[in-house]
């Protein structure tokens, strides 16, 4: 924790005069995990003690910071440990910035490099604390704050189509990408609660409009969950949305199982046959592997765990 007693170049009484006024509400990390595969998981404590993780995630080309938005979730996605936590607060833009900050420096500690990317895929939904991420986004942007450029930041939302839409007017410069999971609103509605008030069709019409204002990339992600998303039938169905939206690709993503949910992985004949599919009719598609799974720090296994 920042004091203002380490200001020696001010007096002792203004010194203390500060300490009583104000304090540094800096997040801290109070626990580290290192995966085999060489990711970390951080998880972070706020002032008042709430607890929130992020995830360096590196490759030889990359390192990419995995941030949260928010302490828990109010989204309750089924295949998704944050889902299954209460929504504390949002983060403040001060703390996300703080996050992205801790784990450049776990970046250049590590690896000797720094971060190259950030993606605002960890805990909570982004658009859902629009004012705050913007404003995180803002400063890390800046050449004040660790000068990325915001074509490097993705932000990842569950689909709130009015702040797609929000986005668009704020021609904001990041790219985007919407946690799509299932391709008829009959099955997204039973894995992911905010269909009911945002659904399909409303989504490709904000993404649309999103692209229109900002000439942005989009991107789908689509975990496969066995014998639920992963049919011929639903890849055509997700074919069907994809030439809806000027989308440049879709991200399939590996299932991490949770103890809460009863969804498991696709065999991997399941996965090419699915992956193949979208090829042959032309989709741009790409197969993400989890990483971290060991220390449960992959996708949708974020869940303040010890």
């Amino acid at each position: 924790m920042q004091h203002f007693d380490a200001m020696t170049n001010i007096s002792k009484d203004l010194r203390e005069k500060l300490t009583n006024n104000f304090t540094f509400p800096s997040i801290t990390v109070d626990t580290v995990q290192h995966s085999e595969d060489g990711t970390i998981k951080s998880r972070f404590k706020t002032v008042e003690g709430h607890l929130t993780e992020g995830v360096l995630i590196p490759t030889e080309e990359r390192k990419t910071a995995c941030v949260s938005s928010q302490i828990g979730c109010s989204l309750s996605c089924k295949f998704c440990a944050t889902g299954y936590i209460d929504r504390k607060r949002n983060l403040n833009f001060d703390e996300i910035f703080d996050e992205v900050a801790l784990i450049n420096q776990q970046s250049l500690e590590v690896y000797d490099k720094k971060l190259t990317n950030i993606v605002f895929m960890g805990m909570g939904e982004p658009l859902l604390n629009y004012k705050n991420v913007l404003k995180a986004i803002e400063k890390i942007t800046s050449p004040e704050g660790l000068g990325m450029s915001p074509r490097r930041i993705t932000v990842s939302t569950a689909g709130v189509a009015k702040q797609i839409k929000q986005l668009g007017d704020d021609k904001v410069r990041f790219k985007l990408a919407l946690s799509l999971h299932a391709p008829t609103d009959k099955k997204r509605h039973e894995i992911m609660p905010i269909n009911d008030s945002n659904n399909i069709k409303s989504l490709i019409e904000a993404l649309n409009y999103f692209y229109k204002q900002t000439k942005n990339e989009i991107t789908f992600e689509y975990i496969l969950f066995n014998n639920f998303n992963d049919s011929i039938q639903d890849a055509d169905d997700l074919i069907k949305i994809y030439r809806q939206v000027p989308s440049d690709l879709i991200n399939l993503i590996e299932y991490n199982p949770i103890e809460f949910a009863q969804f498991t992985k696709p065999s991997e004949e399941k996965v090419e046959a699915f992956m193949k599919h979208l090829e042959k009719n032309r989709v741009n598609v790409r197969l993400r592997r989890s990483r971290g799974k060991d220390i449960d720090a992959a996708c949708g296994q974020l869940a303040n765990k010890g």
